[in-house]
């Protein structure tokens, strides 16, 4: 990793969307060429938009749907206090 690592991973998301000017892109780009582990982070994230986009939501039965939101807000009041 280099030092321009931080700031190119906060612009990996309007990256990925084509949403980021040009002449950062190609920064990116650039950068991609030659540090192997922000290569990967960009590729996995491709590869995790394309499959999200790709996959068709599935409903889960009430009892675990009703269990995992339990669990959930459990961790956000543990978190964040209880509101």
């Amino acid at each position: 990793m280099t030092g321009k690592c931080p700031e190119y991973v906060n612009e990996l998301n309007d990256y990925l969307d084509g949403s980021l000017d040009s002449g950062i892109c190609a920064e990116i780009e650039k950068h991609l060429g030659k540090c192997q582990n922000c290569r990967i982070m960009v590729d996995t994230l491709k590869q995790t938009v394309k499959l999200c986009r790709g996959g068709k939501e599935e409903s889960l039965p009430p009892a675990l749907e009703s269990r995992l939101n339990n669990l959930l807000k459990a961790k956000w009041d543990k978190k964040f206090g209880k509101k």
